[in-house]
């Protein structure tokens, strides 16, 4: 029932001109097994949910072939990768979020790897969207900041975000991602995501620690085009039919 979706970035850009609320669900494949997609798969196809994003920061066995495989099988819902590796890199989805870490100064996540990947990119069939990804403080040590070997954005610092994003956009980047990394305690302040929404003019991207139903709402007001959520729904699925009741 999938269909293979064209100019995605164009769908973004539909969608940040209608001020809709944007929503993507995050999938770790290294936790969602078969199971948690069976149970998670009929919510995804009822819900008003524009993308889906597949991977994470770190996959010990990378069930992503698998992952992909059943999320188009089974639903019609355009999928992105969201990489954390080279290894994260595959054909069967639709697009991939071509991750430069702006928040960070690891010259291998800011172009290294990027060099080595783009042969294989250019050869997937995959749409490639330049993304400027920006770790922000969320309460805790991450994934994300252990991975990448870089701290943070200090969330009481909005001036140096909204500079960071906009250093992005003039360097020709296409989306701007905010994330407080997956099972940040703290969502990123609303004053540092309109200070950023105010400073750029892409499409914006946050996530992390949105657990709640207010604080989608919150971000949302504040500027985010775009807000993801992952973890929540692994403890309960049923947030995705609140986040819209």
């Amino acid at each position: 029932m999938h269909k293979k979706w064209a100019l995605i970035y164009q769908e973004i850009l539909n969608k940040t001109q209608k001020k809709g609320k944007g929503l993507v669900v995050l999938i770790d494949p290294e936790s969602s097994k078969m199971e948690t997609l069976d149970s998670l798969v009929p919510l995804l196809n009822t819900t008003p949910i524009d993308f889906l994003f597949v991977g994470g920061s770190f996959l010990f066995e990378n069930e992503i072939e698998n992952c992909l495989t059943y999320l188009k099988t089974h639903t019609s819902l355009p999928i992105l990768l969201f990489p954390g590796d080279l290894n994260q890199i595959n054909p069967k989805a639709d697009g991939i979020l071509l991750l430069s870490l702006i928040s960070g100064r690891n010259p291998d996540l800011l172009i290294g790897k990027h060099v080595v990947a783009a042969p294989l990119l250019k050869n997937s069939g995959l749409e490639i969207l330049s993304t400027g990804y920006m770790l922000i403080e969320g309460g805790q040590y991450t994934t994300a900041h252990y991975m990448s070997q870089t701290p943070p954005l200090p969330r009481e610092k909005p001036e140096i975000a909204a500079a960071t994003a906009l250093a992005a956009q003039m360097l020709g980047m296409k989306l701007i991602y905010m994330d407080a990394g997956s099972g940040a305690k703290l969502c990123i302040p609303e004053n540092l995501i309109a200070k950023v929404r105010e400073t750029v003019d892409l499409p914006i991207i946050v996530g992390g620690g949105i657990d709640s139903i207010e604080k989608a709402e919150r971000a949302w007001k504040a500027g985010a085009d775009f807000i993801v959520i992952g973890n929540v729904l692994e403890k309960n699925p049923g947030f995705l039919e609140t986040l819209f009741s």
